[in-house]
């Protein structure tokens, strides 16, 4: 395969931007950021003045038409309403603090306002009023956003750009740590691991079936060509990264790229979600390569030890923003049936379904808001955009603890836990957060998100 372009890491600091103007893509691969922020973690950094607290503070961010709506994750009560023209998709940019928003323009660093600093043997914790920062990372069409072992990776589909950033720095617009653009420009992934390897798709506008790894001086020690329509990632225990195909997913482990094929002819996985407590990725699994709208009433299950596939049957089908993992590694799929199915991923056993929202129809357009989940802190957030309502739910108990009715009509939630990040950990990113489009289209066209 064609080698990549590397770039000199850099970055540059503009005048603040109102927040209601949009994101100029000024430099390919720079940030702009305002001049007036800190250093990440402090302080200072907020907007407005910072309270100390005697606990770390969840908080939830859920977009909606038109703005992103920021709740307390113990209460749901709201804490902000920031307005946002477009539509805006999340991402955790690593620091347990910020997200990136994939907005015009590029990658947005938004302040939820929690955050924790270690202080020897004690944690300091800090809450202050969210805010969209002026700090931004340019791209024509945002893509994935990859948090792991401390490094945030950027995907830009619309030049095939990598951005790498230190995860605790990410808010303060500094140089990326390393930069380079695939020879083509596709809709994309990078994962960056924790000895600098880079593991990243390659593909065009018009078709992916391409993995290369690289290695820190961005020289090729892994390559496959064996994976059509790649698209979306997870990295399991023992820092394992699945990456999904149309024909089944390659692993990445050990320093070797392995093919694990479906056992259907096509047997797509497109959306994934792994945890560092298991070494098996959780992941969709559709057969018709025709279908406008398939809904898929199977989960895969990738075990990375052993370069196996297991299929599991659910009571009902799901979509692409179902997918989750649980504090302890646990499969969590959100089924049509409005129940929370708990997968133990090691035997493919549904062991509960627990009843949260009524049920729901997938939408034709993937752009729509329906049902999302994202587990934080210790809990599962599950969204209704039909009542508009936001449920918690306790997976030990099998139980929703907690619910709260919104003024809006939520889309896409995510979240920061309001600590202090302990170094190499993950911030919560799965496939279910991702570009990807539905079988049998042009990729940018108007279509199923898949």
């Amino acid at each position: 395969m064609p080698s990549p372009t590397r770039h000199r890491p850099s970055a540059r600091r503009l005048p603040a931007l109102g927040l209601a103007l949009s994101v100029p893509a000024v430099l390919a691969g720079c940030a702009t950021a305002d001049p007036a922020a800190g250093a990440a973690g402090s302080p200072e950094t907020t907007a407005g003045p910072a309270t100390e607290a005697p606990a770390p503070t969840p908080r939830l961010a859920l977009t909606y038409d038109g703005g992103v709506v920021v709740l307390d994750a113990q209460t749901l009560d709201q804490v902000a309403d920031l307005p946002l023209d477009g539509f805006t998709r999340l991402n955790p940019a690593g620091d347990g603090r910020h997200l990136l928003a994939s907005t015009t323009g590029g990658f947005r660093a938004l302040d939820l306002g929690a955050w924790g600093e270690a202080h020897g043997d004690h944690h300091h914790y800090w809450r202050a009023e969210p805010r969209l920062t002026d700090v931004a990372y340019d791209a024509q069409e945002p893509g994935h956003v990859v948090v792991h072992e401390g490094r945030t990776a950027l995907f830009d589909d619309g030049t095939g750009r990598v951005t790498v950033l230190d995860a605790a720095h990410v808010a303060d617009g500094e140089a990326p740590v390393r930069e380079l653009t695939t020879p083509s420009a596709h809709h994309g992934v990078a994962v960056a691991l924790a000895d600098d390897t880079l593991v990243v798709t390659e593909g065009t506008e018009e078709s992916r079936s391409g993995v290369r790894v690289l290695d820190s001086d961005d020289h090729e020690v892994a390559a496959s060509d064996a994976c059509p329509g790649v698209h979306g990632e997870a990295v399991a225990a023992d820092e394992a990264v699945v990456l999904g195909c149309e024909d089944g997913v390659l692993v990445y482990a050990g320093g070797e790229l392995t093919k694990v094929d479906a056992p259907d002819a096509y047997g797509r996985i497109g959306n994934q979600a792994g945890s560092a407590a298991s070494p098996v990725v959780l992941g969709d699994y559709k057969v018709d390569p025709d279908a406008e709208l398939e809904r898929p009433t199977r989960v895969s299950l990738v075990d990375t030890r052993t370069a196996t596939l297991t299929l599991v049957d659910l009571p009902a089908s799901y979509t692409f923003r179902s997918l989750a993992r649980g504090d302890d590694g646990e499969a969590l799929v959100l089924g049509t049936d409005g129940a929370l199915h708990v997968v133990d991923p090691e035997s493919g056993t549904v062991e509960a379904s627990i009843p949260v929202i009524d049920a729901w129809e997938e939408p034709a357009e993937w752009q729509e808001p329906r049902p999302a989940v994202l587990a934080l802190d210790g809990s599962v957030y599950v969204t209704d955009p039909a009542t508009r309502s936001v449920h918690a739910v306790d997976v030990e108990s099998r139980s929703v603890w907690k619910s709260a009715t919104l003024d809006v009509v939520p889309n896409e939630i995510s979240g920061v836990p309001g600590g202090a990040e302990e170094p190499g950990h993950d911030s919560g990113h799965d496939s279910g957060h991702d570009s990807g489009h539905g079988e049998g289209h042009d990729e940018h066209g108007a279509h199923e998100h898949d």
